[in-house]
């Protein structure tokens, strides 16, 4: 895509210019978000020649911000279309409503929602810490019969949009949504009942660490956990990863293996986000 948008850039854009264009986009639903060369000029060129080339965009928004904040959201400006930031996107036959700009959202998760479904057995228990607007959750609950999802997320338009995700695609009274911070409702509610626990959450996963330990059951279960890595030269990130988490977990005297580990994605020069899947063993009982 890369290479195709470049090529028809050219002669529209200066060399210097089109060496602004960055690689990679994101596609959510009608909607492209693109980091987008400074100018203005140069920018609405961009907007306007990825709308040319995927005829569903109705509109391109360029991300002018990180994603930050406790709500996980990031500043958008309308290039190019109609300024509508609500759309809907579909993944592994499950339909979601979300608002990209007041919701975080990544389609370039879409291989580990399908990846960690899979993990999960029939009649499971599984506790989403950081759920968003319900991706992991709606999914895990369509492709796995019987199962129970506490669906938890601390943005109040986020739960809104879950709420209606889960009712759209009928997964009713399998995923419960659940509006407050996640390391709360775990220690109020959610103490061992947990099959396995989502961590989808790098910013903040290594924090809320113990309170997914907390939510699994005695008989021991799964974290999938995942962080973002710095890691330059020979340094390995998912190497970086399990060492703190490790250190954290043998603090809590907790007996665990990492079953498997990997990068997720780059996320920026030097950066990587990673994932633990991680086997906690059964609790000894305490005198």
């Amino acid at each position: 895509m890369r290479k195709r948008l470049k090529e028809k850039l050219k002669n529209q854009l200066s060399p210097e210019a089109l060496s602004k264009v960055y690689s990679a986009f994101d596609i959510i639903g009608d909607i492209a978000i693109v980091k987008a060369p400074k100018n203005p000029a140069d920018a609405q060129t961009v907007a306007k020649q990825i709308m040319t080339t995927h005829k569903k965009i109705c509109a391109v928004y360029s991300q002018t911000s990180a994603i930050k904040g406790s709500h996980r959201t990031r500043q958008l400006t309308l290039l190019a279309g109609e300024d509508n930031p609500v759309t809907k996107y579909k993944e592994a036959g499950c339909t979601f409503t979300v608002d990209v700009e007041k919701c975080y959202f990544s389609p370039r998760l879409s291989h580990e929602h399908l990846r960690v479904a899979s993990a999960v057995s029939r009649g499971e228990v599984v506790v989403n810490m950081f759920a968003g607007v319900g991706s992991f959750s709606v999914i895990t609950a369509r492709m796995v019969p019987e199962t129970k999802v506490y669906s938890i997320d601390i943005n109040p338009v986020a739960y809104q949009f879950m709420v209606e995700n889960i009712r759209v695609n009928r997964v009713y009274n399998r995923v419960i949504p659940l509006l407050g911070d996640s390391k709360e409702i775990v220690e109020a509610k959610l103490q061992g009942v947990a099959d396995r626990v989502l961590m989808p959450l790098p910013e903040k996963a290594l924090g809320y660490l113990p309170a997914a330990v907390s939510a699994l059951k005695k008989s021991g279960g799964w974290i999938h956990y995942y962080d973002f890595e710095h890691a330059v030269g020979e340094e390995d990130p998912v190497e970086k990863t399990e060492t703190k988490v490790a250190e954290k977990l043998g603090s809590l005297g907790v007996r665990f293996m990492f079953a498997h580990s990997h990068v997720v994605r780059s996320t920026g020069p030097n950066w990587y986000q990673t994932v633990l899947d991680i086997q906690v063993a059964p609790q000894p009982n305490k005198l």
